[in-house]
C-alpha cells in the first residue's frame, strides 16, 4: 500500500521550494558533474528518468545532452518551477507531478534512473526502489546519489562552503543537515539491506564526499 504521504519532513512547497531553487541554482557544477557521469553510462539519445528533480537543474543538463528526459516530483511548487525552468532553458522535458513508490510510466520504459539528494526522504523507499526496478529496461540502472549518514560536521561545513551562498542561507543550510537531513540519511548497511529487499536484489555503493552514490543494475 503506497503511503498517503510520500515524502518525509516537511513538504517542498511554497517558499521554501523557491528558497531552495534560488540557493541550489548558485552553483551549477554539481549538476554538469552528474549529468557528466550518466552520459558516460547511457546510450546516446536514450530515455532518462529523475525522480524528484526539484527545480530541474539536472534534468535540463541531461536534455542538453540529447536525452529524452522525464521527471517526477511528489512537489507541485517544484514541478511548475522545473516546468518554467525546463521552458526557459530551451529543453524538451516531460515533468510530472507524483510519488516516486507509484510511478506513472510503463513497464521497461527508460535507459536509466537518477535521483538526487532525494531518496532519504521518500517515506516508502523500498517500494521506490522497487517502481524504479519496474521502470527500467533490462539490462539499466538506477543511480541514486544522497547524503550518508556518517558524514561528519567537519565534512558538512566543507561542502556548504562549496555551494557558495551567502552567511545566513549557509547558516540555514548547516542547520538543515545537522537537525534534519542527517537524521534522515542512510547507512551504507541499511542501503545494502534495502536493495537486498528490493527487486534489484543487490546494490553497489561507494562513498563520494559527505554522500554515497548507489547503483542498481536491472538484470
Amino acid at each position: 500500500m503506497v503511503a498517503a504521504k510520500g515524502y518525509r519532513g516537511i513538504g517542498m512547497e511554497g517558499p521554501i521550494a523557491t528558497w531552495y531553487a534560488r540557493n541550489t541554482g548558485r552553483d551549477q557544477s554539481r549538476f554538469t558533474k552528474t549529468a557528466r557521469l550518466m552520459a558516460a553510462r547511457v546510450r546516446p539519445g536514450g530515455e532518462i528518468l529523475e525522480v524528484a528533480p526539484g527545480p530541474g537543474y539536472l534534468a535540463i543538463e541531461l536534455a542538453k545532452r540529447g536525452y529524452a528526459v522525464a521527471a517526477l516530483d511528489i512537489s507541485a511548487s517544484f514541478v511548475k518551477i522545473a516546468r518554467e525552468n525546463t521552458a526557459a532553458a530551451g529543453v524538451a522535458v516531460d515533468v510530472r507531478h507524483g510519488n516516486a513508490s507509484a510511478l506513472p510510466f510503463a513497464d521497461a520504459s527508460f535507459d536509466a534512473v537518477v535521483c538526487v539528494a532525494a531518496f532519504k526522504n521518500f517515506t516508502d523507499p523500498l517500494g521506490a526502489l522497487n517502481e524504479m526496478h519496474r521502470v527500467l529496461r533490462p539490462g539499466a540502472e538506477a543511480s541514486i546519489f544522497d547524503l550518508r549518514k556518517d558524514a561528519s560536521l567537519q565534512d558538512i561545513e566543507a561542502g556548504v562552503r562549496d555551494m557558495h551562498l551567502s552567511a545566513w542561507n549557509a547558516f540555514l543550510t548547516r542547520w538543515a543537515f545537522r537537525l534534519m537531513l542527517l537524521k534522515r540519511a542512510y547507512s551504507r548497511e541499511q542501503l545494502e539491506r534495502m536493495a537486498a529487499q528490493s527487486r534489484f536484489g543487490r546494490a553497489v555503493i561507494s562513498e563520494d564526499g559527505i554522500g554515497l552514490e548507489i547503483t542498481l543494475k536491472k538484470a
